[in-house]
């Protein structure tokens, strides 16, 4: 059985499991997303994938802040986007986030084509996922 719930806040999130940030980039951008590179970004919604096993609410919390040191990918994009809101799935199962992330990619590349994967790599440096940022 799965369980989706919308959160509006990190506090409500559950202590481990997956969560799916939803943000906004305003207008056309080419961002430089650490080693990865440079990317040019459309203007529209976003959605990120990622997991905690312990923490998640101090996790997505960092996330949420834009002023921070960059430490992951995300970090980088989240400077230019605007955080929408987050989805959490409680699990203590490390491959969840591998299920969610492909889920969505099959979804976004479905509904919005090839574009959907903007970043190679994005967030997938420890999954065989191609991409966790998805337009």
């Amino acid at each position: 059985m799965r369980i989706e719930l919308k959160f509006d806040s990190p506090e409500d999130l559950p202590a481990s499991g997956v969560y799916h940030l939803v943000l906004h980039l305003n207008k056309d951008r080419k961002i430089t997303i650490g080693a990865l590179g440079r990317f040019c970004f459309t203007a529209g919604y976003y959605t990120y994938t990622g997991r905690a096993m312990r923490g998640l609410q101090a996790r997505v919390a960092r996330h949420i802040r834009r002023d921070k040191p960059l430490r992951w990918h995300i970090d980088y994009f989240r400077r230019h986007a605007r955080f929408i809101g987050v989805w959490g799935i409680p699990s203590k199962d490390p491959q969840a986030e591998e299920r969610q992330a492909r889920a969505l990619m099959s979804l976004a590349i479905k509904t919005v084509g090839p574009s959907a994967l903007p970043s190679p790599g994005f967030g997938a440096s420890d999954s065989h996922c191609p991409a966790h940022l998805f337009y």
